[in-house]
């Protein structure tokens, strides 16, 4: 499989600045003038990357093909889809994740979902970037839906075995994720083990809350980190993005 523009041009920015900067947003399918705001503020911060997507994955394609539209007619960086389930395509992004859940104990969340999703992603002439979704504890939201069994913080050696099965497999991101509303990242040492063990981009998404946590993270290894929540909890979301 060729690499892709999007990806390409992830790989360029680590090269460049050192780590990629993914603005997430949850899309609120009421109310697009809140999606718009938050996708502005995180381009006029500096994002290289805005992601849509959300644990729930309750968005439905047309839903999702509207919000897009609408917002990338003023926010001119890559669009990538982070998707909660089947559900959370569109052919408007420019690429997405196409994600296996590898501490999953249900195999739809491993393969099945993947499978049901390929053919939609085909026609669509999506950019799919094959990558490994690695749950850490507590896991919160995602954990749950995914039925995962997450990682343990003092075991980054199970990180790395799952990570190394992805990459095995012919996943070409990693992302460690302990699910928004965790306490903080997983632990610089987890990044740095897997980075090592990898050799490819891992990006750390969930429970980035405070500049801390990024400066950690990212010292720790991590070639790209997932912002959302710390954004919509700032009284100045661009402010707080730069």
């Amino acid at each position: 499989m060729k690499i892709g523009k999007t990806e390409k041009y992830i790989h360029e920015v680590i090269e460049r600045d050192g780590v990629v900067f993914f603005g997430l947003i949850d899309p609120d399918i009421k109310d697009n003038g809140r999606n718009l705001k938050y996708a502005k503020a995180f381009y006029e911060g500096g994002a290289d990357i805005i992601l849509i997507g959300g644990s729930l994955g309750y968005l439905e394609t047309p839903m999702l093909d509207k919000i897009l539209k609408e917002i990338k007619e003023e926010v001119p960086i890559p669009f990538m889809l982070f998707p909660g389930n089947i559900s959370g395509l569109t052919k408007e992004a420019d690429a997405l994740y196409y994600m296996s859940l590898m501490n999953s104990k249900n195999p739809y969340w491993i393969t099945g979902a993947q499978a049901l999703a390929a053919p939609v992603i085909k026609s669509q002439k999506t950019e799919a970037i094959p990558t490994s979704l690695i749950i850490i504890e507590p896991g919160e939201t995602v954990g749950w839906i995914g039925e995962a069994r997450p990682i343990l913080l003092h075991k980054p050696e199970l990180a790395v075995a799952y990570a190394l099965a992805g990459k095995y497999l012919g996943h070409r991101i990693t992302i460690l994720e302990r699910g928004s509303g965790a306490p903080g990242p997983a632990p610089p040492e987890m990044f740095r083990a897997v980075k090592k063990a990898v050799e490819h981009p891992v990006s750390c998404a969930g429970s980035n809350r405070t500049l801390s946590d990024l400066r950690r993270t990212i010292l720790g290894g991590a070639d790209g980190v997932h912002i959302a929540s710390m954004i919509e909890r700032a009284a100045n979301p661009k402010e707080k993005a730069k």
